[in-house]
């Protein structure tokens, strides 16, 4: 039989030849160095057997990301088979690879704590060197159910019957030494070729995501190919935790998350100021992108809810409210309101494209186990936009969406972008026609870009392109999202009259270039350590009066600079000045403006500025212009 390599060769194998064999047929090197093979879009062990005509790329420690996927996944079992030997009795939900590492789940019969660290993580070196072997097995449903029964392990025996509903006949499980777990794959072919492993955190999650289901605790943490790789790693973790948009968040006096309202952030007054900064940058886009902006009600019928289909695809994640006897819900997404506006009147095929932005409020029910900052909320405002056009707009449309997010992203210090294409999901709805030519036209505007796939990940009725980028630690952040839908537009019914007075469908773009305000202030606050540029900072710069009898003078000078539009405070606490300066540089302020008996006289303020030192006595006209200018948002 014949495989092709990356390169486009062709390479000659036995029937029945392995992924082991195909490694040792190109050198010997490579089979060393092997440790999975990609076959496809599919990651698998070097012991399985390939076919015919399959397209293959050797996984080696070089390959980057698939090298870690299986190598952590791998890690993970390791840590589960320390984990059962360190707390006997122990009990398995998932263990999977993740973003930067893996985590497992388990239902112990004690309390796991950090204390318990250092025994697990001997443990697993214990593992490591003794070279265990990961072993494949293929069993019936009826065996696997039996085999967990026996060995009472309920969750494993509920994962065979998940599988069994939908439609698998049998199951594969892996064991390194005493350790089993049903799992898919792939591994290493021994503990061995695992690389450093440090334990990280731990935390609670409900089986299968369901709080009705029991809570189990989740152990969290990574391993990486070199002790060097790892340290580097860890010192990232050191500085995001620095970073924390959490504490920063209250040490800026940011936001506020109240008992009262668990998972809905209170914006404070600096706060609003950077959110405001934001919406600004959004707002001076779109004004010159002819988008209008409009205001769609909180809560609507949920007879609307149910002909977007929301109600059978969402509801679980909705807020409900009766009034008058009828059922309304808080909107979880603006696009049915955007369809209720576009229906309001009629449209000639002139008048498209039409563009509606909105900063939408919306609500969705997350569980309480999950929320996290401003990363994850139950209330939260998008930037969104919903473009109804024809179908040769699309391409141009899009590709509009595309340049706007290069430019925006820019402004804020991202300039590292990455696209994903994600396509449709199980839980779809629509024909598959309707998908199809969504997809299509979706990689028809992606053009040349370069761009990921993410198979199945796309919204419930159409898909789309994320957009992700990465921050000073190297994270990477999905943010904003353009997704074409045919869907919607048929469900509400939306038309528009033609050249010859026919009527067609018009196609729906959702576009949103923050994703939501909150959790792009929550990264941007992350990314800069709340040391924001001036344009953004929510206090641009703060007058120190050296004494009592400089108040006056200072509240002039604040007074000069507001009439600028800049954000000043004054601190005229009776601290010294030597702490008020280090409580300013603590604050993050950009400047700083002393002034004293001299500046006073002079007309003149003593400035400060942040990360450039002493600037020297300036005019408060140039003062004025000077920060005026430097206030001005990148590309404005």
């Amino acid at each position: 039989m014949n495989v092709t390599l990356p390169d486009g060769s062709r390479l000659d194998l036995p029937e029945g030849a392995t992924g082991h064999d195909a490694a040792a047929a190109i050198g010997p090197g490579l089979a060393k160095a092997a440790v999975a093979v990609r076959v496809g879009d599919e990651i698998r062990d070097l012991a399985r057997a390939l076919d015919d005509d399959d397209a293959i790329q050797i996984i080696t420690p070089k390959s980057g990301d698939d090298y870690l996927y299986v190598m952590r996944h791998s890690a993970a079992h390791v840590m589960a088979e320390a984990v059962q030997t360190v707390v006997p009795g122990a009990k398995f939900g998932f263990g999977p690879p993740i973003d930067d590492g893996f985590y497992y789940d388990f239902d112990l019969p004690r309390p796991l704590t950090e204390d318990d660290f250092p025994a697990i993580e001997a443990e697993i070196a214990r593992i490591v060197a003794a070279k265990a072997p990961f072993q494949r097995t293929v069993m019936s449903m009826a065996d696997a159910r039996a085999y967990f029964a026996e060995r009472d392990d309920p969750y494993k025996v509920d994962q065979v019957d998940e599988l069994e509903r939908q439609g698998e006949t049998e199951v594969s499980l892996y064991r390194q030494r005493d350790f089993v777990d049903l799992c898919r794959g792939p591994h290493v072919q021994d503990s061995g070729r695992i690389g450093p492993v440090k334990l990280q955190s731990v935390a609670g999650a409900y089986w299968r995501g369901s709080e009705k289901n029991p809570q189990l605790t989740r152990l969290y943490a990574t391993a990486f190919t070199s002790a060097k790789d790892l340290e580097a790693h860890m010192a990232r973790l050191e500085q995001a935790r620095a970073n924390d948009h959490r504490r920063l968040g209250r040490d800026l006096d940011l936001f506020h998350f109240d008992d009262m309202g668990p998972g809905f952030p209170f914006f404070l007054p600096k706060g609003m100021a950077v959110v405001n900064g934001i919406k600004a940058a959004v707002r001076d886009e779109l004004t010159g992108m002819d988008y209008d902006e409009i205001q769609t009600p909180t809560m609507l019928n949920v007879d609307l809810w149910k002909t977007s289909g929301h109600w059978e695809n969402y509801r679980e994640n909705m807020y409900f409210s009766e009034v008058e006897e009828q059922q309304f819900a808080i909107k979880p997404m603006n696009c049915p309101g955007a369809c209720l506006v576009y229906r309001s009147r009629r449209h000639s095929y002139r008048d498209l494209p039409i563009r509606y932005a909105e900063f939408g409020h919306v609500h969705r029910h997350e569980l309480s186990g999950v929320l996290h900052g401003l990363f994850r909320v139950r209330a939260f405002t998008q930037d969104d936009a919903h473009v109804f056009c024809r179908l040769d707009q699309v391409k141009d449309e899009v590709n509009a969406v595309l340049d706007l997010t290069d430019r925006f992203y820019a402004k804020f210090g991202f300039d590292e972008v990455s696209l994903k294409l994600s396509t449709r999901p199980e839980k779809a709805t629509g024909t598959p026609e309707m998908w199809d030519a969504a997809e299509e036209a979706l990689r028809d505007a992606l053009g040349d870009r370069e761009y990921g796939l993410k198979v199945g990940d796309g919204a419930f009725y159409g898909p789309k392109i994320d957009f992700q980028v990465t921050d000073v630690m190297g994270r990477s952040w999905q943010l904003g999202t353009c997704q074409l839908d045919f869907y919607l537009p048929e469900r509400f019914d939306l038309a528009y009259t033609t050249a010859d007075d026919t009527e067609e469908r018009p196609v729906m773009i959702h576009r949103a270039i923050t994703g939501s305000i909150e959790r792009f202030l929550g990264i941007l606050i992350e990314n800069t350590g709340g040391d924001f540029p001036l344009w953004l900072a929510p206090v641009q710069a703060r007058v120190l009066p050296v004494s009592d009898r400089h108040h006056g003078y200072a509240e002039a000078v604040r007074a000069r600079l507001r009439a600028e539009g800049l954000r000043v405070e004054v601190d005229a606490r009776s601290e010294s000045i030597g702490r008020r300066i280090r409580d300013g540089e603590l604050s993050k302020t950009p400047y700083l403006l002393i002034v004293g008996d001299k500046e006073a006289e002079a007309g003149t303020a003593s400035a400060r500025a942040r990360h450039k030192g002493d600037q020297g006595a300036m005019g408060l006209d140039d003062l004025a212009a000077r920060l005026a200018a430097e206030a001005t948002p990148p590309g404005s």
